[in-house]
């Protein structure tokens, strides 16, 4: 199963080696993580501008309409391993993949999003509910299961614990207790493991995702402004999801008392109006506080009072 798996990935990786040693390089190539995470991946790419296709649901190479990238879809665990050899100049993956295989890569940027929320993921140490375990020194000669190999041996080796640890497939909450003693697992909401029946012990790690970089391409200036324009562009979009535009009209002699009122990243665009006494006023405003805010400026005295969605927003 394990040497299918590596022929497989061989498979998917040929293309991006070929284009690797073509003379003219003039693609950035782009590692994608598949899975849970793809399609929160591709909304987001989307958000910043980039659109997105995949010939078919089993299509590992999706299209985009920038020629200036190759994609290539992949599982995050890999990336990192990827794109510190050169294989791939650029991915996005989880900081707990980084961490587990210890690569060397440079991280461009933090980006808040998941499956779920836009909250870190914790990886952490999970037991049943009646089990002893109570603490990380309770697992001296226990046996873990968990894909994060690596990451657990050193965590353990640091606290001077001796333990068997396992690599898992996945599905690692219905291993405990039947085949091992506790688990190492991600999670964002911990509705899974109260579903099986476990408690968390310790977190090992937050993790969010990043995107990272080669360090060679990163060294190279084209690569590095591509990077660098991507990186910028989700953040903006990022950052877009959590704000709203609002426009308004406001009679000049109300502007000082609707303006006490919002909660602005910076002041607002004042526009002159054709009659003297009105301007239009327009800002960006955290979205959660449109609720509170609208009836508060129309009894204030705004006028024509619109509420738009926010794709980016680059401070």
């Amino acid at each position: 199963m394990a040497r299918h798996a590596l022929r497989t990935t061989a498979h998917l990786i040929r293309p991006l080696i070929a284009q690797k040693v073509t003379p003219l390089d003039t693609k950035l190539r782009i590692g994608l993580p598949k899975g849970s995470l793809q399609e929160a991946t591709f909304a987001l790419f989307r958000k910043a501008g980039y659109d997105f296709r995949l010939s078919s649901g089993r299509s590992y190479h999706p299209e985009v309409d920038d020629p200036e990238i190759a994609l290539l879809l992949i599982r995050p665990q890999e990336i990192p391993r990827y794109v510190e050899s050169g294989i791939l100049d650029v991915g996005l993956t989880g900081k707990d993949w980084i961490e587990d295989n210890g690569s060397s890569v440079v991280e461009v940027a933090e980006l808040n999003y998941s499956k779920v929320t836009r909250g870190p993921i914790r990886v952490v140490l999970a037991v049943p509910n009646d089990s002893d375990i109570k603490e990380v020194s309770h697992l001296e000669g226990k046996r873990i299961a968990t894909e994060y190999v690596r990451l657990t041996e050193r965590y353990l080796a640091e606290r001077g614990v001796h333990a068997a640890v396992e690599f898992s497939w996945g599905a690692c909450e219905v291993k405990a207790p039947d085949l091992v003693d506790a688990i190492v697992v991600n999670t964002e909401t911990g509705s899974s493991l109260r579903a099986h029946n476990l408690r968390i012990v310790e977190t090992l790690l937050l993790s969010t995702t990043r995107l990272v970089a080669n360090r060679d391409a990163w060294n190279d200036s084209w690569k590095r402004e591509k990077t660098e324009n991507i990186a910028m562009l989700l953040r903006g979009a990022l950052e877009a999801e959590q704000m709203a535009g609002l426009k308004m009209n406001v009679r000049r002699s109300d502007l000082k008392a609707i303006e006490a009122l919002l909660p602005a990243m910076r002041k607002p665009t004042v526009s002159t109006l054709s009659d003297p006494d009105w301007v239009a006023l327009e800002i960006v405003v955290e979205e959660r506080t449109v609720r509170d805010l609208l009836p508060s400026l129309k009894r204030a005295g705004a006028e024509g009072l619109v509420e738009y969605r926010v794709n980016k927003v680059i401070p």
